[in-house]
């Protein structure tokens, strides 16, 4: 089993920044990916970032120039800088961790985001 463990989270206005942190445990030899997520209510959960284990990353277009994706595979972490929040970003951001093994595809428990206008 993996365990995904997020922080950072929470309230700020716009413009203001947040970290987001997610480290995972337990049988992590089989994850090759780290992502973010977010989700708003009634809306599907959207990819907002992501690392390999080759050393690539993905930032979704809608965030590119605010945000940035960092940590390693090797290392179990991922973190999301969010610089220049807007309201819009106002959502639950979940960490996932995948990989080619059957069955690893693990989520965290989420961490709600909240930008005030």
């Amino acid at each position: 089993q993996v365990q995904l463990a997020e922080s950072g989270g929470g309230l700020v206005q716009a413009g203001d920044s947040l970290r987001l942190s997610c480290v995972a445990s337990g049988d992590t030899f089989c994850i090759s990916v780290m992502s973010w997520y977010r989700q708003v209510p009634g809306k599907e959960r959207e990819m907002v970032a992501s690392i390999t284990s080759g050393g690539s990353s993905y930032l979704s277009d809608y965030v590119e120039g605010r945000f940035t994706v960092s940590g390693g595979i090797a290392e179990n972490t991922v973190y999301l800088q969010m610089n220049s929040l807007k309201p819009e970003d106002t959502a639950v951001y979940y960490c996932n961790a995948g990989g080619s093994c059957p069955g690893t595809d693990h989520w965290g428990q989420g961490t709600q985001v909240t930008v005030s206008s």
